[in-house]
């Protein structure tokens, strides 16, 4: 079973390869490039195509890796030893009754083979990051509470995303198979675009790329990737709006940039008062 793409999503053929490879193997991918340029929507694409179910986890850095792959609710089960469990059905000696699983201990607990989408793993600390090791490489936890090991009946197609905001360590990057994404060039990105939106006009599609590019080059803290070129495209057809505007003088420019300091630069609001 191969993943060729969609008709949601251009897939290059280096970036084919390296997915088909990571599934045959059962090894975790790493996809690294700026946001926005559809590192997480691979793994919905993915899923979909392949018809496995998701597991989703949006990191923070708060997050723990244990509590990826499971939670005791220590709170819950002294409540219940208090107070009973009333109509809950949870008995308060059977440990399993408070324990909650995460994306990591569901993909694994599954019967059917699942996509577990890691989402930027970046945001996380080192020590989080090396809790996941042997996770990930093994297919296996230790629920250290009652020393029981989980092991994946089925190991999942595991997709990592890192938009770099942090440097990952080197055991974490040696147990992952990684690729980074580049920006695409304008040919790229206008077969992405009619993927999206087939029945644009080729004049509209050109001076959409013009100006969007033209929006990448001026030096913005958050440049616009191709998530908000879909989304700028997509507020122009749904206002009615045949032009984008130029450099100068773009329609719709908060689906474009996003950053406070990104909008008031382009309006030319970024200056110092002379009063």
């Amino acid at each position: 079973m191969k993943f060729t793409g969609t008709e949601r999503y251009y897939l290059t053929p280096e970036l084919g390869e390296i997915v088909n490879i990571s599934i045959a193997m059962e090894k975790p991918l790493l996809l690294m490039g700026e946001a926005g340029t559809g590192k997480t929507q691979l793994a919905f694409e993915i899923s979909r195509a392949l018809g496995f179910s998701m597991e989703e986890a949006r990191c923070k850095s708060t997050f723990k890796g244990e509590e990826l792959c499971y939670v005791y609710d220590t709170v819950l089960r002294l409540n219940d030893s208090r107070f009973g469990g009333g109509e809950t059905g949870r008995d308060v000696n059977n440990i399993w009754d408070y324990l909650r699983f995460g994306p990591i201990g569901r993909a694994f607990l599954a019967e059917d083979r699942r996509v577990l989408l890691l989402d930027e793993i970046d945001k996380t600390d080192s020590d989080t990051q090396d809790n996941l090791l042997d996770v990930l490489e093994d297919g296996s936890f230790i629920i250290r509470e009652i020393n029981h090991k989980v092991e994946a009946r089925c190991k999942p197609v595991i997709i990592i995303t890192s938009n770099a905001k942090r440097e990952l360590s080197d055991p974490f990057l040696r147990r992952c198979f990684c690729h980074f994404i580049p920006f695409p060039g304008q040919e790229e990105i206008s077969l992405i675009v009619r993927l999206h939106f087939p029945e644009i006009p080729d004049v509209m599609l050109d001076a959409c790329l013009t100006t969007f590019y033209q929006l990448r080059e001026k030096g913005f803290e958050k440049p616009p990737a191709t998530a908000e070129l879909l989304d700028w495209i997509g507020a122009l057809q749904s206002a009615g709006d045949n032009d984008p505007g130029d450099g100068k003088n773009v329609r719709h420019i908060g689906t474009l940039l996003k950053r406070s300091q990104d909008l008031l630069k382009f309006k030319g609001m970024d200056k110092p008062s002379r009063f």
